[in-house]
């Protein structure tokens, strides 16, 4: 099945690059459904599986909603005005989805209990929905935000600059090799949802994305058109990094808010810290604070969980350690 938008050069001028929270919501969580996960994402999976199955986020909304090898619905993945917004914004606009638009988008999958309830009642029901993403944001991806945000980046950079130097219609063709460029006309092969745009139309957003497979998606109009891509670096994403040499990030902060700095490679709890380190929980808990006061930590809470991850402060001060 063969997709085509056709461009003019007020469309060329219009196409953008974004982060969005949402698709990486989506891409992530069907990744995680899948009968099998990818080898890159596979020790991201092993840590966050276990905390998204006990918050019984596998058989809620999310489910419904984003199912394997399916249609998504398009109002999960609102078109973002920002460049990077964060997740609270895209949450507001999938809040403010006029019903209509739900029903459209729900009657592209087979119907069932809970869609029914959503078609019926969208604006009470999105607000079920929504208190399931955040749940799943803070146990699945907001610890890693820091690391993943600095993959997406890095490609918008890359990605912008190759425009610049051999323009848009190259860009196009490396994005993907299902979707290529010729004659004022973007073509894409996909499985479903074909979609054409005979006269120009609002531009273009693009899209990078970590967990995205390797088909590309786009919306229906009238929104702008949105193609997500697996970006640049995602390989890289959850390699083991050589610990630093952290004697002189020690003689700052002190050697066991450092050694606590470098166990957060990956998110863990309190407990978990302090199994690690020897260091006592209370003593454990009274560093975290103190990393937290200085921009070093985050901490992401959902439900029982509440897990620290470093921020992209401490990413840059690790790396840069001697």
């Amino acid at each position: 099945m063969r997709s085509e938008l056709a461009f003019s050069a007020d469309d060329l001028a219009r196409t953008r690059f974004a982060v969005s929270p949402m698709w990486e919501v989506v891409t992530s969580y069907r990744l995680l459904r899948g009968t099998t996960t990818h080898p890159v994402h596979r020790p991201w999976a092993a840590q966050v599986h276990p905390r998204v199955a006990a918050a019984g986020l596998y058989s809620g909304w999310l489910a419904e909603l984003v199912p394997a090898g399916s249609y998504i619905p398009d109002f999960l993945t609102p078109p973002p005005d920002d460049p990077a917004p964060a997740i609270e914004a895209e949450l507001a606009a999938i809040r403010a989805t006029p019903a209509e638009h739900v029903r459209a988008d729900l009657a592209k999958l087979p119907g069932s209990p809970r869609r029914r309830a959503l078609a019926a009642d969208p604006a009470g029901r999105l607000a079920k929905l929504i208190a399931e993403i955040e749940v799943y944001w803070e146990l699945a991806l907001a610890p890693y935000w820091a690391r993943i945000r600095a993959v997406l980046d890095a490609d918008v950079y890359h990605r912008a600059r190759q425009a610049a130097e051999r323009g848009v219609g190259h860009l196009f063709d490396d994005l993907h090799s299902s979707l290529s460029w010729d004659d004022n006309t973007l073509r894409l092969v996909r499985k479903q949802c074909q979609m054409t745009r005979e006269t120009p139309g609002p531009g273009l957003l693009l899209v990078p994305s970590a967990f995205a497979s390797q088909s590309l998606s786009w919306i229906r109009p009238p929104l702008i058109p949105q193609v997500a891509y697996r970006a640049r670096g995602t390989g890289t994403l959850w390699e083991q990094r050589p610990s630093p040499r952290t004697d002189a990030i020690a003689a700052v902060i002190g050697r066991s808010r450092t050694l606590l700095l470098a166990e957060l490679a990956a998110p863990a709890s309190t407990t978990e810290l302090a199994r690690r380190t020897g260091i006592s929980a209370a003593g454990v808990s009274q560093h975290l604070t103190a990393l937290r006061e200085a921009g070093l930590v985050s901490t992401h809470r959902a439900g029982r969980f509440v897990l620290y991850a470093r921020t992209a402060a401490a990413e840059s001060l690790i790396t840069a350690a001697p």
